[in-house]
């Protein structure tokens, strides 16, 4: 197998984006695996690996890689807000619903707000 280099990193990246959105998540996963073993601190690709790990109903590997994002970055509220929908989607409703509030915290969107249901 040829060496990685970053510019092969960057390519398999940008074709995992382009897998994601095609509705390919497995090949998205197959692809973010080398570029995390070689950048395991590289967030946007743990991200979208979490992303890729729920769209595939993944989600216990989905949870573990949203919450690596946000022990690095507690103030992203999207991954909040991905993880909040991992853990509904588990029939985790209790702990989703502090991830949501905290994504409608730091980002008062309409469909972070309304997940979070401050009027409950």
């Amino acid at each position: 197998m040829p060496e990685r280099t970053p510019e092969t990193d960057v390519i398999d990246f940008r074709a995992a984006e382009q897998l994601l959105a095609a509705r390919d998540p497995r090949g998205a996963v197959k692809l973010l695996d080398p570029v995390i073993a070689t950048h395991p601190d590289n967030t946007a690709a743990r991200l979208l690996r979490a992303r890729a790990f729920f769209l595939a109903a993944q989600l216990r590997p989905a949870e573990l890689e949203f919450q690596i994002v946000l022990e690095r970055e507690p103030d992203n509220a999207f991954a909040h807000f991905a993880l909040g929908r991992t853990l509904e989607r588990a029939g985790r409703a209790d702990e989703a619903k502090r991830h949501f509030r905290l994504a409608a915290a730091l980002d008062p969107r309409p469909d972070y707000l309304a997940a979070a249901r401050f009027d409950d």
